[in-house]
């Protein structure tokens, strides 16, 4: 981490700009202090550690340090993150001088977006993908990188031009009191995006919510293996299925498939299995309907509300009042 960014970052018992430690500019292994309360944050890995590495995010540690390049742009040389973000977002593609806070970063396909906007980057993770973000992204002088919780972000509130969170807020354990939280780190003229899993009918029915009670539960080294080996078996069928009868296609097979997308067998099969890991392992799964995102964001006082279906879900846009 970058010892500039120390007046930034709030003490997590006290909430006081007071986090000091002494050393070089650039902290890679270290303690920070409270200089007001003692209460002590252990930098690791060149990232401040706000929470623990476990808890009900242990399964995203698990699959981002394992696929740390699969999604990024830079990677497979396509543009998805790229489109999807500024699909989702609507923001120009120069941001410079502003400032943005990213929810929930992954191995930080979107940081890596995000960045060569010109914006300074605040993100963070509740798991341990936050060193995939950190050795991908990392160099970026303009990256903060930090471990935290949704429900405890040691920054400032009201401090941040934008706040984005894209495929996040269904996986934590209360979505609209995640959702209040980023509101309340929008500065007065700011905006907000998020997009969530959809609640409908078409969701509800398919494969993942029928499976998801039993593989939950599995140990995650256990339900990879399942993964890997159904994706073995399954993948060449379902890309059959979906070039004869198309997304109904797609959905015959309990794993997802991106031949759609233009990608090549190979990496194909590394998001397959990525995304399927990611549909039946988590310990919270939460879809919502575009009215709850909507009652979200006008009980919040937010103007200039959109939302909408989105590729991934239900997307919400909305400004805080310049005045508010």
């Amino acid at each position: 981490m970058k010892k500039s960014v120390l007046p930034h970052l709030l003490c997590p018992s006290c909430r006081s700009p007071a986090l000091q430690t002494l050393g070089p500019e650039e902290i890679e292994e270290g303690v920070l202090r409270c200089s007001q309360c003692g209460s002590e944050v252990h930098v690791r890995g060149s990232v401040p550690r706000f929470v623990p590495d476990d808890g009900y995010a242990d399964s995203f540690g698990f699959q981002w340090n394992r696929f740390r390049k699969t999604q990024l742009d830079s990677y497979t040389g396509l543009s998805l993150s790229s489109d999807r973000l500024f699909l989702a977002t609507g923001w120009p593609r120069e941001l410079e001088g502003q400032r943005v806070l990213e929810g929930g970063s992954g191995a930080g396909r979107f940081t890596e977006v995000l960045l060569a906007t010109g914006a300074t980057v605040f993100s963070f993770d509740l798991s341990s993908a936050v060193d995939a973000n950190q050795a991908n992204n990392g160099s970026s002088p303009r990256l903060h990188l930090f471990q935290a919780s949704i429900y405890e972000i040691p920054l400032p509130k009201r401090s941040f031009d934008k706040v984005i969170c894209l495929g996040v807020l269904q996986h934590t354990p209360d979505p609209e009191r995640s959702f209040r939280e980023l509101v309340s780190f929008v500065k007065p003229g700011g905006a907000l995006v998020v997009d969530v899993y959809a609640r409908n009918l078409k969701a509800m029915i398919g494969w993942k919510y029928l499976l998801r009670p039993i593989t939950r539960r599995l140990p995650k080294r256990a339900l990879f293996r399942l993964v890997q080996g159904a994706v073995a078996v399954l993948l060449r069928p379902a890309i059959t299925a979906r070039r004869c009868f198309g997304r109904a296609g797609a959905r015959l097979f309990p794993i997802l498939e991106y031949s759609h997308l233009g990608l090549p067998l190979e990496l194909n099969r590394a998001w397959a299995v990525l995304d399927t890991f990611d549909m039946y392992s988590p310990a919270h799964d939460h879809p919502q309907t575009l009215a709850e995102m909507r009652r979200w964001c006008e009980e919040c006082g937010l103007e200039d509300i959109q939302v909408e279906y989105g590729p991934n879900g239900v997307i919400a846009r909305a400004r805080v009042p310049a005045g508010g």
